[in-house]
């Protein structure tokens, strides 16, 4: 049962680990791809199948390498584990399946284009990412592995750069009022008032 937890800590992460280049795959490309007939998820989700097999397959030869072994590490996993899927209930309110999906940037004819700047989206930028780095902390803090360190620190590094380039886009589509949005809400470190309140 064990060795269950840790296969699954390694897969897990290996997929978390790709989702900033799934999204480098999108944000610099958006006219690319709204150029193009058809849905471009049919070259973007089989392109993010091979990322996720390649950061599976160069991590395969490590994968059991524990940095430390102790039950104590899955009780911070656990809380992280709660943290992220609180961020997540409460990010995914704010939001259309289509922003999350990212078809309304590809395909804007086709979804309404809505800033999304309320509930969680009024305490930090990117919620979504958040929670997927705290779900990602969990699984590494937990398991020890010495590969979800790795994979955790290549998608720290990559996803700095897609939220970048993301809001580069997003300026672009939302002018002023991604800028405004910008100036006053935190990107990744939730401020802990509610918006609007006295400081």
């Amino acid at each position: 049962m064990r060795g269950f937890f840790y296969a699954a800590a390694w897969l897990l992460v290996s997929w978390y680990a790709t989702i900033p280049s799934f999204w480098l795959a999108i944000h610099p490309f958006t006219g690319f791809w709204r150029r193009r007939p058809g849905s471009p998820y049919k070259i973007i989700l089989p392109l993010w199948v091979g990322m996720i097999a390649a950061a599976a397959g160069a991590t395969y030869p490590w994968r059991h390498v524990r940095l430390y072994e102790t039950p104590y590490s899955w009780i911070a996993g656990i809380a992280l584990f709660a943290t992220a899927i609180s961020v997540y209930h409460g990010a995914r309110g704010d939001m259309t399946s289509a922003q999350v999906m990212g078809r309304a940037e590809v395909q804007p004819e086709k979804h309404e284009q809505k800033l999304a700047t309320s509930g969680m989206h009024g305490r930090v930028r990117h919620p979504l990412y958040l929670g997927h780095l705290l779900m990602m902390s969990g699984w590494t803090v937990g398991s020890g592995l010495a590969v979800c360190y790795a994979l955790e620190a290549f998608a720290i590094v990559t996803g700095a750069l897609m939220v970048r380039l993301e809001e580069r886009e997003l300026e672009q589509r939302f002018g002023d009022a991604y800028r405004e949005y910008k100036r006053r809400t935190p990107a990744l470190v939730p401020r802990l008032a509610p918006p609007g309140s006295a400081t």
